[in-house]
């Protein structure tokens, strides 16, 4: 594992579970040294943050290195053969079938060549520790993916190398220092980050330069989604969201009945979901105009979800990954 004479769980997952500060703020043991994360039975129910899929291959990642794999829609799943790292990864991005990135503390970028199975170091910043809160791969070679303080990396060589990116400051501000909690895609390959603030930022050529866009809310945003239909939605502290259908320009908030954190954002069939830390889920089928409520099994806090090709839900948790439900009996 990674260790410093004081560590405490990253901002974005701090932020969620109230667990404190990112560690970041803490200089870094000069003798610092990945150690691979272990495989155990008991890995199944290690907090998991994000889930993408590998074509149609399930793959989450979460504490301690963990990453885990389905190979049935989320019914089932088994940790991955080799992660070179133990820290937390946060975020996780695949290109096509084989090819995946994941992110985490530490500045680690992780990357597979094999759907996940086995994963390789492409970067590791020892020096300090500035996490990585999400990735984004537009496809095998261009990429993105951002941080603590404004942390921007961009890479065109499959992540054999990165560049980090200058933004300018926010407007009002002297320096750019927001964190990047979230990535994703809207029309025309645009590029959004959802940010501390009640900002989101816009990119037109993959990372490279950002402009910022109000939303009229002060809060974070955890999450964001660009939708089929070309909306925009945001969502994060106290089952805050907003949506927008020109392109970020103007912003609408949206009640969805949640006081607790959303965590993300899926769509899929027609169908919007969001997961949030109450252990509840809503789900939208009008692009997030309105939502319906729902509950969870067993109640855990929830973090990250996808949609199975036969619209079932697959949930992720605080305690990993969450049992898919027993069909009812008529």
């Amino acid at each position: 594992m990674f260790f410093t004479k004081n560590r405490i769980a990253g901002a974005a997952i701090a932020a969620w579970l109230a667990l404190g500060v990112a560690d970041a703020g803490f200089a870094a043991d000069a003798a610092l040294r990945p150690e691979p994360a272990v495989r155990a039975a008991h890995a199944a129910t290690a907090t998991t943050l994000d889930a993408a899929w590998a074509g149609t291959r399930v793959v989450a990642v979460g504490d301690h290195g963990v990453v885990e794999l389905s190979d049935d829609q989320g019914l089932s799943f088994r940790q991955a053969r080799s992660v070179p790292v133990s820290t937390m990864l946060n975020s996780v991005s695949f290109a096509d079938a084989r090819s995946g990135w994941a992110v985490g503390h530490w500045g680690v970028i992780l990357h597979t060549r094999d759907g996940g199975e086995s994963w390789e170091l492409q970067r590791l910043a020892a020096d300090e520790d500035r996490p990585l809160f999400a990735v984004h791969f537009f496809n095998a070679r261009e990429g993105v993916a951002v941080g603590l303080w404004s942390l921007v990396l961009v890479t065109e060589d499959g992540g054999k190398t990165w560049q980090k990116q200058t933004l300018t400051p926010p407007p009002g501000s002297a320096k750019a220092d927001l964190n990047l909690f979230g990535l994703f895609a809207g029309p025309a390959g645009i590029l959004y980050a959802a940010a501390e603030h009640g900002m989101v930022l816009r990119s037109a050529d993959r990372g490279r330069t950002w402009t910022y866009l109000g939303t009229g809310y002060r809060g974070s945003f955890w999450s964001g989604i660009g939708l089929a239909d070309g909306t925009l939605v945001v969502a994060g502290l106290r089952g805050s969201m907003y949506r927008s259908t020109d392109q970020g320009a103007h912003w609408s908030p949206v009640t969805t009945g949640l006081k607790s954190s959303i965590t993300r954002l899926v769509e899929a069939k027609g169908k919007l979901l969001a997961v949030g830390l109450d252990g509840r889920h809503i789900v939208s089928d009008n692009g997030g105009l309105s939502f319906s409520n729902t509950s969870t099994a067993g109640g855990a806090s929830l973090t990250a979800a996808l949609i199975a090709a036969d619209g079932r839900q697959i949930l992720f948790s605080t305690t990993g990954p969450v049992p898919p439900a027993a069909p009812q009996r008529n």
